[in-house]
């Protein structure tokens, strides 16, 4: 079974504050960390896929317009709360394994080696049957 984790980060300023106020030492051990952790997903045939994403202050929404051409506007919406940071996609045999990898890459460290604990969303991805044939 496919799950994708989804890093959801505070939204601050719209830029990641991981790049702008930690101290090169707990950058790298942060770093550390997700490098470790995606190294044990791809020793363990868990890994399908790992990304991060450019900060808020950079994304863009686009709409379809009756005249064809896209209406691009910046996004997302400055109420947003939290925003999606990175996600991975494992492939695992049960949601508990899902579960499992989620709550490790919520106990990144941050600042002073204390635990992030940033909330992690898991959901299953869903097949199509066209790729089933």
């Amino acid at each position: 079974m496919r799950y994708i984790l989804m890093m959801h980060a505070p939204h601050g300023d719209g830029e990641y504050e991981i790049l702008t106020s930690w101290t090169p030492e707990d950058l790298k051990a942060h770093l550390d960390y997700w490098h470790d952790l995606n190294r044990a997903l791809v020793d363990s045939g868990e890994m399908v896929s790992v990304e991060a994403l450019t900060p808020p202050g950079q994304a863009k929404v686009v709409r379809a317009r009756t005249d064809g051409v896209p209406a691009v506007t910046d996004g997302p919406f400055p109420e947003t709360k939290e925003f999606l940071a990175g996600y991975w996609i494992v492939d695992v045999e049960r949601p508990e394994r899902a579960y499992e990898i989620a709550a490790t890459a919520s106990a990144a460290p941050g600042p002073g080696g204390a635990l992030l604990l940033m909330p992690i969303e898991v959901r299953q991805v869903m097949r199509s049957p066209i790729a089933e044939m």
